[in-house]
């Protein structure tokens, strides 16, 4: 699965920040600069949703989601944690 995938590189990245790598270069900001990556893809997504562009929406979710997944990193959760919540959940 595609998702695995990068979390696996994600993981990579972490533990071995490579020079050049803006993932790398985000970990090593620490928590706080991924979280505030968060909250400007988040901003991004809404506003896309409310111009009705499908493209715009595709491309900041796809952002979002990724810097969702390097939270779960930093944080040594992964993408199935979250999934097994909302199957206990019933979603």
């Amino acid at each position: 699965m595609f998702i695995e995938e990068l979390e696996a590189k994600l993981r990579d990245r972490k533990k071995n920040l490579p020079a050049g790598s803006y993932t790398a270069q985000l970990f090593e900001s620490g928590l706080d600069r991924i979280l505030k990556k968060i909250g400007e893809e988040a901003g991004e997504v809404i506003i896309a949703a409310k111009n009705r562009d499908a493209n715009e929406l595709k491309n900041e979710s796809a952002d979002l989601l990724f810097h969702l997944l390097m939270v779960l990193c930093e944080q040594g959760l992964c993408f199935e944690d979250v999934v097994g919540v909302l199957r206990e959940r019933g979603h």
